[in-house]
Formats: C-alpha cells, sequence, structure tokens
C-alpha cells in the first residue's frame, strides 16, 4: 500500500527528514466517494463526503522522519534522569534506521509508573527529538471505545478516529500517538476501548488499518507508540506482549533536583520577564523541589516566582514555594 520517496530537510534538532510516505491510496477514496455520489445519499453521510474529499485534496503523502546520524541525546538524559533505559531504546531505533533507506520504526513502549513521574513529558520530549507530531489520547477522560479508531458514519455524531486525524490531517506518517492512562479505559459490554491497538501495535496488521468512519485502509505501521500506566494488572496480556514494557521509578533526590534546575532555567527562558531573575535557583530551592513529582514542579515555580515579585524580589527562595499539605500555605495547592 505504502511508498516512498526522498525529500531533504531537517529538524529542529538535526534529524533530517528525508522522505515521504503514502499512508492511503488515493484511488480508493476516490472509488468511495464516486460510488456515494452515484447513489444520492450524499446529503445523508456530508461529514464522510467531506473527509473524503479532504483526503483527497491534501493528497495521500506525508513527511517520515529519516535520521541521518544518532543525535546527541546528552541533554535528555540529563533532563530525564530516571528514563535512561527508554532512552537507550530509542537510541538503538536511531542507531538502527541512520544508515539504510528504512524510516525510523520504534517498538511500541509501555511506561509503567506511579502519577507525576513525567511520563507524558517524556513522550512530547521524543516527539521533539525526533521533529515528528504528537497526538495525545488520555484514555481515563474516554467516554467511548471508538476515540482511537473512529465510529461508524450511520451513527449520529459520528467522526474519525485519533489514529485517523493523526496520519491524514497531519504532517506526519511516523507521529508519536501517546495513549494516557492505558489502564484506565473503562471496558464496555458494546465496545472495547483497547480493541483498536491488538491491531495497531503489529506492524503487518497497521499497514492496513482501516478507521471505522472512513473505512478505507490506512498505513498506520509507523506510528511511534507511547503508551502510560500506573498499573498494569489491568491491561490485557495480548496488549502487554506487543509492548516493551518499562518500569519508570521516581527520580532520586538528586535527579529530582536536576530536574527542578532545568525547569528552572526552562521557565525563565520561556518568558521576559525571566531575564531579570537569578539564572540559577538557591541550593535550599532545589531541595524543597526535589521532594516534589516532576508533574508539580513546574507549577510550584511559576507560584514562587509570583509571590517573589509580590516581595519585590527577582530571585526566589524556599518560602515562596507552596507548601504540601492542608492548603494553608501561601497559594498553596498541594493538598
Amino acid at each position: 500500500m505504502s511508498s516512498s520517496r526522498s525529500l531533504v530537510t531537517s529538524t529542529p534538532r538535526g534529524l533530517p527528514i528525508a522522505r515521504m510516505r503514502r499512508v492511503f491510496e488515493s484511488a480508493q477514496v476516490e472509488r468511495r466517494l464516486s460510488k456515494l455520489l452515484a447513489s444520492g445519499n450524499e446529503r445523508e453521510y456530508e461529514a464522510l463526503k467531506n473527509t473524503w474529499q479532504r483526503m483527497l485534496e491534501r493528497g495521500p503523502e506525508r513527511f517520515a522522519v529519516k535520521p541521518a546520524g544518532v543525535p546527541d541525546m546528552a541533554p535528555l538524559y540529563d533532563q530525564l534522569p530516571n528514563f535512561g533505559e527508554v532512552l537507550d531504546d530509542v537510541k538503538r531505533h536511531v542507531a538502527l534506521a541512520q544508515d539504510s533507506q528504512d524510516t525510523l520504526e520504534v517498538t511500541p513502549m509501555l511506561l509503567l509508573g506511579p502519577p507525576g513521574v513525567g511520563k507524558t513529558h517524556f513522550a512530547r520530549q521524543i516527539a521533539e527529538l525526533l521533529g515528528t507530531g504528537m497526538t495525545l489520547v488520555p484514555m481515563s477522560s474516554m467516554t467511548a471505545g471508538w476515540l482511537l479508531s473512529g465510529s461508524s458514519s450511520q451513527w449520529k455524531g459520528a467522526k474519525p478516529g485519533k489514529v485517523f486525524e493523526a496520519l491524514v490531517d497531519g504532517e506526519y506518517a511516523n507521529p508519536v500517538i501517546v495513549v494516557d492512562e492505558i489502564d484506565k479505559a473503562s471496558a464496555d459490554a458494546q465496545y472495547d476501548p483497547l480493541g483498536a491497538l491488538y491491531s495497531l501495535l503489529e506492524h503487518d496488521t497497521a499497514q492496513h488499518f482501516i478507521d471505522e468512519f472512513a473505512e478505507v485502509p490506512i498505513d498506520a505501521s509507523q506510528v511511534i507508540w507511547v503508551t502510560t500506566a500506573n498499573d498494569e494488572r489491568s491491561i490485557p496480556e495480548p496488549i502487554l506482549n506487543r509492548m516493551n514494557v518499562y518500569e519508570i521509578a521516581p527520580p532520586s533526590h538528586e535527579a529530582a533536583r536536576r530536574i527542578a534546575e532545568h525547569l528552572y532555567r526552562g521557565i525563565l527562558s520561556e518568558h521576559d520577564w525571566g531575564l531579570r531573575f537569578d539564572p540559577e535557583p538557591a541550593s535550599d530551592v532545589l531541595d524543597a523541589l526535589a521532594a516534589l513529582a516532576p508533574r508539580e514542579m513546574r507549577r510550584a515555580l511559576v507560584t514562587a516566582f509570583g509571590n517573589a515579585r509580590l516581595d519585590g524580589r527577582y530571585r526566589i527562595e524556599a518560602d515562596d514555594l507552596p507548601r504540601p499539605g492542608n492548603g494553608k500555605g501561601r497559594m498553596g495547592f498541594l493538598q
């Protein structure tokens, strides 16, 4: 189904996007559209008609990341010290693709660990490293099993799923798709919310994935899958067997200090007011931040910056940070 051709450009971190890849066959879409128009039911299936027309207007080819070499990943190892094993795996896949005609393929991965250790942040960093797009699918808020695979066009309010949208409406043939909190997917008697993953996580079957709304095969075999979970016990064994599973432990105290230091610098660089603050945080501030989960550090820092300015300072102190516990501290939020 798919084909590719060369196109030389580059991503911000130096991984060139050197190939184009076809993610669907235009002829199949044209046949479906012609049949619908001939049937006289186009008003009844207006959304489906518009979807097929949009596919033809956009065309079937998308960028595919093609690494020319292994990038410098030292900053990521430093920023994400508790993800070293996962980063090693990503580096191996990049090394395999660098001297071949293949586009980058990464074995689906499950990041297993307690809330707040940075699993979703890691996925965003990988998408940035590879220079590809990212789609977040939060399973904990899923209200229907068709979020991944789309719903039948015969249903009221039906629309394509997230995989279709990422590949057809996006720019890349190998985007990062994050299935967040996969263990929170609520089973439905009529529809298994994880059912689509049985084929999507297998390279061969993913090449001909059919979204239930669009009804034409799309090539999802190049998608880079990152799933996250707090507890693997509710994940079906056949799904687990399709992924590399990594247990992500909370960072050590020293590692947490490094994470906090990177966040501090990152926040300063994102804001004009950051030019006025001390370029490095005080040691006692880092110690206080290290007691928090990585997810909470950014919010705590923003609160501290605001408290410092209320006191007329461009230097944050440990007392500026919100206090954990009963919420009686200054601007506290850590209940």
